[in-house]
């Protein structure tokens, strides 16, 4: 009997270690972000995210050349159909507004956030969809460049502020301003424009990365109101993720051999932000939405966008040190309603033993039996997006974030899921106490 119970159980496990999204999932996932995606940051979130899935001859972080081709292969072209109409609703909006001169692509209190959809801007025009709808898309990416650098308040050593009201830096620009920079860049080849995107995530590590909390990035800074000393989770994911679409930029471009200490020094900024992070993430797979406050909510945002950016560093930099912990977050996350996750981390500084449960799924349910997703298919639990310091609902950002690490998951196992074996070989037995298996890396109590 006992034997029987391992074998049942292992086996459980063995189905969580295959938990994966089913094409019907990814779907309404993406839905309810094309439903919820509303603001300038979202869009830009949104269609990096469409990329990455869906497209990924014309994503960043795949092993394509960059720039990629001007001609769209047919089996391609109603995937970045989706991209190609955000990118075309941001340029007549912005049209409508009889503004001329450098001004950001969409109106927003932020200073960064807009840039964010600069790069799918730049893909239209560079894949000529200005011919064939008639709207000036280099016009568009060329007055949002000039708003950065003629309109946008900067410290003394040239950082952009993230907000218009004040100069401040928040962590979240990263992924919105230094990617727009390195594409436009490459596309336009102006080795001082690609420069720039790196210049500006150096300095935002200057002003926001807290060596006295192991390297994590604070969140806000130098604001004459609203900082945030705090060690905000989504924030260290979203610096990450722009560093890495900076660094898959300049190594797929023409003037990779060119900037060599810059992608060495984007990798190795990328793994320090990881070696932060992770002895903070918790027994259920997750992080706090403050990383290293446990007073705060769990937020599976933080922990899917993070992830992605460590399969993500094992593609481009041929780093694995944090695969085995993104993994046991990607089962955490895809886990199966109605059961309890524990994951074992191998930190040296354990955070407390939790758990992540959900009741079983409702009778009616477009993503059923996921615990960490709602009914409707909305990753849960989530911080507000447009609140920081709250537990939100529905959050498009992490919708994305969700797609983003299915499609950098995706990847990594096309390349051979590199730097599982040295995790594996790690690993002793399993040992099976009543109705309990006991592995260090992912633990399932069927409940």
């Amino acid at each position: 009997m006992l034997l029987f119970v391992a074998g049942l159980l292992l086996g459980l496990y063995s189905q969580a270690r295959a938990q994966n999204l089913s094409s019907a999932q990814i779907s309404v996932i993406s839905e309810r972000l094309a439903q919820g995606a509303v603001h300038s940051w979202e869009y830009g979130t949104r269609a990096e995210a469409l990329l990455e899935l869906n497209a990924p001859t014309y994503s960043v972080v795949s092993f394509n050349a960059v720039p990629p081709p001007q001609s769209i292969p047919s089996n391609i072209t109603s995937a970045l159909g989706e991209v190609f109409t955000i990118a075309h609703n941001i340029v007549v909006a912005r049209s409508l507004s009889n503004i001329t001169g450098p001004q950001p692509l969409i109106s927003d209190s932020s200073a960064g956030d807009p840039a964010s959809i600069g790069v799918a801007v730049l893909l239209a025009n560079w894949t000529g969809q200005g011919a064939l709808d008639g709207l000036d898309y280099a016009g568009a990416a060329q007055d949002q460049l000039d708003y950065l650098f003629q309109n946008v308040s900067k410290t003394s050593d040239g950082a952009f502020s993230h907000r218009v009201d004040q100069l401040q830096l928040w962590s979240d620009s990263v992924y919105m301003v230094p990617p727009f920079l390195a594409y436009y860049g490459v596309l336009t080849q102006n080795q001082t424009i690609l420069s720039e995107a790196y210049t500006q995530i150096s300095l935002y590590r200057k002003y926001l990365r807290d060596a006295a909390a192991g390297n994590l990035w604070k969140h806000i800074q130098l604001g004459q109101t609203g900082n945030d000393d705090g060690h905000w989770s989504t924030g260290n994911a979203w610096a990450a993720a722009g560093m890495i679409r900076v660094l898959g930029t300049i190594q797929r471009s023409p003037y990779a051999n060119l900037l060599k200490s810059q992608q060495n020094d984007l990798t190795n900024w990328v793994n320090e932000i990881h070696g932060a992070m992770y002895p903070h993430i918790n027994s259920n797979g997750l992080f706090y939405n403050y990383a290293d406050n446990d007073t705060t909510f769990y937020d599976t945002s933080s922990t899917a966008l993070l992830a992605s950016t460590v399969y993500r560093l094992s593609l481009l930099g041929n780093i694995h040190t944090y695969i085995p912990l993104a993994e046991q977050a990607r089962k955490a996350l895809l886990a199966s309603a109605g059961t309890i996750v524990s994951v074992t981390t191998t930190s040296t500084t354990p955070a407390p033993s939790t758990t992540s449960i959900a009741p079983p799924p409702a009778t009616v349910t477009t993503t059923p039996g996921l615990l960490h997703f709602t009914p409707e298919g909305w990753l849960t639990p989530v911080v507000n997006p447009y609140s920081y310091g709250a537990q939100g609902s529905n959050s498009p950002e992490g919708q994305a974030f969700i797609l983003e690490l299915q499609a950098a998951w995706r990847d990594w196992v096309a390349d051979g899921s590199q730097g599982t074996n040295s995790a594996r070989d790690a690993r002793p037995h399993g040992l099976t106490i009543g109705a309990m298996v006991v592995l260090p890396w992912l633990m399932i109590v069927v409940g």
